[in-house]
């Protein structure tokens, strides 16, 4: 096909349905002397899940238009971002990632050996690379490395100097991997334009950028590997599809934030040129459409009721789907899933009494942190600070725990008298923790006991450590992802805190951080 194609026309199949393109005059001129040299990049951290089909979707897009892609399983940049992959998982994640994606591709009838696969540990080890990251790391200023990282790279309040290698790692890439252009998400914006800045700098040439929308995802957010809501696995059964689908953000002529519709525009389109909305005769039956903005017109207009949608892309997800999980069902893909990601509540090690717990080799897990509902027993003013109570706390040991907390502001000494609260009971003694969310304590159900365990859903058995490691910032690292959600429920990555009578709840706060 690429053969057949000027181009002109092989630009715009490059660049069709794009949101961005920096570089447009420098892509024009490489179609007219050659083919365009490409790169997609994904960092080995969680499990790919259905809106990689976007990204699949253009790389069929390149290789028709004659492109020379090379897919990057930046493994290193997996271990930058926030230890997002345990070094001792990299291999495994990197292999898990090659089989996942080719057979994606493979779903969608892309010829793999058009393809050019690079792990990114095979180059960025070496001397040269080193030293032009240490050539980089003496031009460009913290100020820029994490601005150009901070829709990408995992924010935190004290960020580890990984993280902001990680932009710069990227933009070398562009070179070591010979390419003319690097294509990703449209997040990735200010580390494309970081690139264009810097690598001149050190001799090398300006890339041009191709940039994808970002997919909504079930939920009406960004789609993302950490909230399991959010998403669809690659391995989800069709019972599974069929429920996360059901309860996908769809409301009746809302096209904005519409992740099904979305995936229609992104994904079903490109790969098959039309879709069919399928319905009862009585409704109308079924109705093929051959141009996208149709189907977004007659949705908005409530024409298509979002109960078809899901349904009709219910149909054309699994048919995607099929290939991937019947290859997945091989006892040795099996095997490598389940060393790749292993089940967190069977990772953890026994901790050795009055050390911290499980070893450095665990993984950042909720359960590593002992929280227990707790019932104020006195509550009094700090002898030496009128803005802070001393407050004792019974967690159902021996003897109360003593902390200090700042809500003098907010609550009256008698409203925190005798009240059910949350404690991180297993900091060091004199940074005993009570779970507060900005200025309002978190609520256990009712009927709440001192001492009741609280756990982070689907990790109820996993055994806290004994004591966190103040130098390995356990809980620095978990609190990051601890929030509150819409309906006033405590949540870790969209995973509900509970106990065995419920759900952790505040009263009134919607959408804050808890700390």
């Amino acid at each position: 096909m690429a053969d057949q194609l000027s181009p002109d026309e092989k630009f715009d199949l490059i660049t069709r349905n794009l949101q961005e393109v920096l570089g447009e005059e420098k892509l024009k001129q490489v179609l007219q002397e050659r083919e365009l040299k490409v790169y997609w990049g994904t960092a080995t951290t969680g499990k790919p899940h259905v809106a990689y089909f976007v990204p699949m979707s253009k790389i069929a897009d390149f290789l028709k238009a004659g492109c020379e892609v090379t897919i990057l399983f930046a493994d290193l940049h997996a271990y930058l971002d926030n230890m997002k992959a345990p070094w001792e998982l990299l291999e495994l994640r990197v292999k898990y990632y090659e089989q996942v994606i080719k057979a994606m591709l493979e779903s969608i009838g892309v010829p793999l050996e058009k393809l050019k696969f690079v792990k990114g540990t095979d180059y960025q080890l070496s001397r040269e690379y080193t030293l032009d990251v240490y050539r980089l790391s003496s031009m460009v200023t913290e100020h820029d490395a994490k601005k150009a990282g901070a829709e990408v790279v995992k924010q935190v309040e004290h960020p580890l100097l990984s993280g902001l290698l990680y932009p710069g790692l990227q933009a070398l890439d562009e070179e070591y991997l010979k390419v003319d252009a690097q294509f990703g998400g449209v997040d990735q914006r200010k580390i494309f334009t970081l690139a264009e800045k810097y690598l001149p700098s050190l001799g090398y040439a300006k890339r041009a950028h191709l940039m994808n929308p970002m997919v909504p995802g079930l939920t009406g957010a960004k789609m993302s590997s950490s909230e399991e809501e959010s998403k669809i696995d690659l391995l989800d059964s069709r019972e599974d599809v069929k429920k996360k689908l059901k309860k996908a953000f769809c409301e009746p002529g809302n096209i904005q934030n519409n992740g099904v519709l979305s995936f229609v525009k992104y994904v079903l389109f490109p790969l098959h040129g039309d879709f069919c909305i399928k319905r009862d005769p009585k409704w109308g039956g079924d109705k093929i459409y051959t141009v996208f903005e149709d189907v977004e017109k007659d949705f908005a207009e409530e024409m298509i009721h979002p109960g078809d949608l899901k349904a009709s892309v219910e149909v054309a997800l699994n048919q995607l789907l099929e290939p991937i999980r019947k290859k997945f069902a091989l006892p040795e893909l099996r095997k490598l899933t389940n060393l790749a990601y292993p089940d967190p509540s069977k990772t953890r090690k026994g901790g050795k009494a009055g050390g911290g717990g499980g070893g450095e080799d665990d993984e950042l897990v909720p359960s590593r942190l002992d929280i227990r509902v707790g019932k104020i027993i006195s509550v009094e003013k700090h002898p030496d600070a009128d803005s802070l109570y001393l407050e004792k706390i019974d967690v159902g040991e021996a003897e109360p725990r003593t902390v200090v907390s700042g809500l003098v502001a907010y609550i009256s000494q008698e409203d925190l008298q005798d009240r059910m609260v949350l404690m991180l009971c297993n900091l060091k003694p004199q940074k005993m923790l009570s779970f507060v969310l900005r200025v309002e304590p978190l609520d256990p159900p009712e009927g709440s006991s001192a001492g009741d365990r609280v756990f982070v859903e689907g990790y109820e058995s996993g055994k806290p450590d004994d004591r966190l490691n103040p130098k390995k910032k356990v809980w620095e690292k978990l609190q990051v992802d601890l929030k509150i959600s819409d309906e006033c429920v405590a949540q870790w990555k969209d995973k509900q805190l509970m106990t065995k009578l419920g759900q952790i709840t505040c009263k009134t706060l919607k959408g804050g951080n808890i700390s």
